[in-house]
């Protein structure tokens, strides 16, 4: 049967930092990144900054879960897994599919992102100057070295960057609700962390336990804020990915894979 992992980026990213998981996902995973608009092959189509926005472009996504759950079908489990920005874009999909009465995923895998009732300095900070911005984003790693504003980085990457900071912040808004108090989800939760993120520290990721009625697990893993680049993440996936497998082959449900292995498939773009 083998299940799909549906892979969303960071902020100012394409899906690059999914060009590994293929190969450590391990075997019976497909990874699969979504491209949102404004960058790499969409460049030329205009950036999503609100809710609305991003569920018009996840439209064809959700159909294809739809249409892959229908009962004439096989089940065909899948998991969503977003890092950063992308942690809260796999919420908001899994929350307006949960709204609409379609099947959830499996498994909503979170990493690098904090729920939409922590704290979150960079979703707060999208309408600063440039300088103010620029400063504020070196002080996490997220600048490369040596960027002069009216370089490249700073003429293709960073407006990107800031538009994804206001869809982040409409999100968390849209998320929390005029409360700002949980509202959580019927789906089981694994929450990641990098051990040295400076800016989403695992005592604030493991805040989205309050953000589903199911299980919850929370993991720690080496490195900062784009600990998605590196090799322990998609090994971590790849096995809770197989352990969802398992589960819907056997019908039990309720466990929270968070276990390791190796091999692959291929991230897809739109």
């Amino acid at each position: 049967m083998g299940v799909r992992v549906w892979c969303f980026a960071h902020a100012g990213a394409g899906v690059s930092a999914f060009h590994l998981w293929p190969k450590l996902i391990g075997p019976g995973v497909e990874p699969d990144a979504w491209l949102l608009p404004g960058r790499d092959a969409r460049r030329g189509e205009a950036r999503v900054t609100d809710p609305a926005a991003l569920l018009e472009d996840l439209a064809p996504l959700v159909e294809s879960l739809a249409r892959a759950q229908e009962p004439s079908l096989p089940s065909e489990p899948y998991v969503l897994y977003g890092h950063s920005l992308g942690g809260m874009v796999a919420h908001a999909l899994t929350r307006h599919l949960h709204e609409r009465g379609l099947p959830l995923p499996a498994l909503l895998a979170i990493g690098a992102a904090p729920p939409p009732d922590g704290p979150a300095a960079l979703a707060a900070s999208a309408d600063l100057p440039d300088t103010a911005l620029l400063r504020l984003l070196d002080t996490f790693d997220a600048v490369p070295a040596g960027t002069e504003p009216g370089d490249v980085w700073h003429r293709m990457v960073f407006p990107v960057l800031r538009d994804d900071l206001r869809l982040a912040g409409a999100l968390r808004t849209a998320a929390a609700g005029r409360t700002a108090a949980p509202r959580p989800l019927p789906v089981p939760i694994l929450a990641v962390a990098g051990r040295e993120d400076p800016l989403v520290t695992p005592e604030v990721v493991a805040g989205w336990a309050r953000w589903t009625t199911g299980p919850f697990a929370h993991r720690t893993l080496p490195g900062g804020h784009f600990f998605v680049r590196d090799r322990a993440l998609p090994r971590l996936i790849g096995r809770a990915a197989r352990v969802v497998e398992r589960l819907a082959a056997t019908g039990p449900a309720g466990a929270v894979p968070a276990a390791a292995g190796p091999a692959g498939a291929g991230v897809r773009r739109r």
